[in-house]
């Protein structure tokens, strides 16, 4: 039996994580997510500033956190719902108004939809939720904000004082701790989602002020649920090359 190599075993981990929506609702042991917290302190960074932070809910303050997100999910489609007077009242009351650091709700680009699409798509067709349902898309989509179950949420932060190079940082160490939590058993979910509504987190946590929202991280044991099978695929590697000038389409 030809013994596994590192670089095999790289590869296994990084291809074989999945984004996990359901979760056990079993307690991560703390000495597992402080060995996948030590990984992911092993990122590197620009010019090793590590101009991230990141914020731990868990037991009490977790199931907290997620019932004031919900309330500002229910509070903000029911003004979606209720056509120019209920977005006059969640404008004049600003209660479930959206606060985050950066707007989450936008218009993809053209190039990039198809790809959103598909992936949508298919994580519904494999839920049983049809394209006409807006009633159960709504149900999954205000499962983000219960962290689709999993105990402990983690709230990633980028310093404003870098700008881009922050979020070019945060986004190495939010891979580096994905994939050290997938090669010790771990399931996640990076959740952009949950950036939407900055306020509750703030107010649970001292966040030093020039430290802005990016994005959660659902972690935890992935449960049997098929969902967590769902693997929308990726195009070949040599989409992405860019070609040389003169030798691409015309």
């Amino acid at each position: 039996m030809t013994p596994t190599t590192p670089q095999a075993s790289l590869s296994d981990i990084i291809r074989s994580r999945r984004s996990v929506r359901d979760f056990l609702p079993d307690e991560i042991p703390p000495e597992l997510l402080a060995a996948v917290l030590a990984d992911a302190n092993w990122s590197p960074s620009w010019s090793n500033t590590q101009p991230y932070r990141i914020a731990i809910a868990s037991g009490e303050l977790a199931a907290r956190l997620g019932s004031e997100l919900c309330e500002c999910y229910d509070l903000a489609t029911t003004a979606q719902k209720g056509g120019w007077w209920g977005k006059f009242k969640l404008l004049a009351t600003r209660r479930g108004l959206p606060d985050g650091d950066f707007p989450t709700n936008f218009e993809y680009p053209a190039d990039l939809q198809p790809r959103r699409r598909a992936t949508g798509h298919g994580l519904y067709e494999l839920l049983g939720i049809k394209r006409q349902d807006a009633a159960a898309a709504a149900r999954q989509i205000r499962r983000n904000f219960k962290f689709f179950g999993a105990p402990p949420v983690v709230f990633l932060f980028a310093h404003q004082g870098l700008r881009e190079f922050s979020i070019l940082a945060a986004g190495i160490f939010l891979q580096t701790f994905m994939l050290s939590a997938h090669a010790h058993g771990l399931g996640t979910c990076a959740q952009g989602a949950l950036a939407t509504w900055a306020g509750p987190v703030r107010e649970a946590f001292a966040v030093p002020a020039s430290y802005r929202l990016i994005c959660g991280i659902a972690v935890g044991f992935a449960s049997p649920n098929p969902v967590n099978t769902f693997n929308p695929g990726r195009g070949a590697a040599t989409d992405l090359l860019i070609p040389e000038r003169g030798t691409g389409p015309a």
